[in-house]
């Protein structure tokens, strides 16, 4: 979280100092900066934790089992069962969010996307939702933070606390059902298997799912 005040910090510095890239919150630097600052170095923070605890990323995240087509069968299956279910839950929320008088707004990330003009940063976004994200959230709320609350003692406070942060975090009111339910979907995957593989896996044939339905509708 300090990374990423940080990171908010320095693209508003620079966008007062009249750095091209960063004058707009689509431009490219400030994207880059705004998602390398929480995500990205993520990456680093992971590295850090394993060494800490001793502990190698190849068990963290299932590497070195022979389960892989296992793994990969059970991430398939729940994106082909969530994907269609986050899309009905989504479009509820936005009748129910139209019917109180509350329009939502367009989602963040499709937002960046229809307004990317240049091919470098589609090409950006699209790894860093089909890579960088998936392994950066799933290693904090499904690696981290999920099985710690569930060790203090509260199992129902990790199952529905931390997948309503994980679904809070994307800032986009229409999104925090869907999401939620995604989220709920990836810790039984994590339970299921007991390594981080199959959410990873999950999230990321997820995100390009959402990728592919994006461009086709546009």
């Amino acid at each position: 979280m300090a990374c990423f005040c940080l990171g908010v910090f320095l693209v508003g510095l620079l966008q007062v100092a009249g750095f091209k890239a960063f004058k707009s919150p689509d431009g490219f630097g400030a994207l880059l900066l705004a998602t390398l600052s929480f995500q990205g170095v993520t990456w680093v923070l992971i590295y850090f934790f394993l060494r800490y605890h001793q502990v190698r990323g190849r068990e963290i995240f299932g590497l070195s089992g022979p389960r892989w087509l296992h793994v990969l069968f059970l991430a398939f299956l729940t994106v082909l069962v969530m994907f269609p279910t986050t899309q009905w839950l989504q479009q509820g929320s936005i009748f129910v969010m139209e019917k109180i008088g509350w329009p939502p707004e367009e989602e963040t990330a499709v937002a960046l996307l229809a307004a990317a003009k240049s091919w470098w940063t589609r090409v950006y976004l699209g790894v860093f939702a089909v890579i960088i994200a998936p392994v950066a959230e799933e290693f904090i709320f499904r690696g981290v933070l999920y099985p710690f609350v569930k060790q203090l003692g509260s199992p129902r406070s990790a199952l529905f606390g931390v997948n309503a942060i994980f679904a809070l975090i994307h800032m986009d009111a229409a999104a925090v059902v869907p999401l939620f339910a995604l989220a709920l979907a990836l810790t039984w995957l994590y339970e299921r298997t007991d390594n981080l593989l199959a959410p990873v896996l999950a999230h990321s044939l997820f995100n390009i799912a959402g990728l592919i339905e994006f461009y086709f509708a546009k």
